[in-house]
């Protein structure tokens, strides 16, 4: 059996040790809290001084650029309406010999 006071000193060391994770966890919260009051001061002092809010910029689109094929691509699956445009440089080669023979 347990003697009383080991009960009470596992107890104690329980209770430091949870102390101390609540420790770092108010710390951490702490800290979250100076970055943020220092946040609204910087805020309020740009509003003062007569900055103006804009908008979030958002960054231009970038227009898509239609890629060459790389040598040794995969043929795409036909579909109604896929030109040769689609193939590689060899591949648009070997059709254009083919068309070339049979016309």
């Amino acid at each position: 059996m347990p003697s009383v006071m080991g009960l009470l000193e596992e107890r104690q060391r329980t209770a430091r040790q949870r102390v101390e994770a609540l420790q770092a966890e108010l710390r951490e919260a702490e800290a979250v809290l100076e970055r943020r009051v220092v946040a609204l001061a910087e805020l309020t002092d740009a509003l003062a001084a007569g900055a103006v809010l804009e908008e979030l910029v958002r960054p231009a689109p970038v227009p898509a650029v239609d890629k060459e094929p790389a040598a040794g691509s995969v043929v795409p699956a036909w579909r109604e309406g896929v030109t040769a445009g689609v193939l590689a440089p060899e591949y648009r080669r070997l059709l254009a010999v083919l068309d070339a023979e049979s016309g």
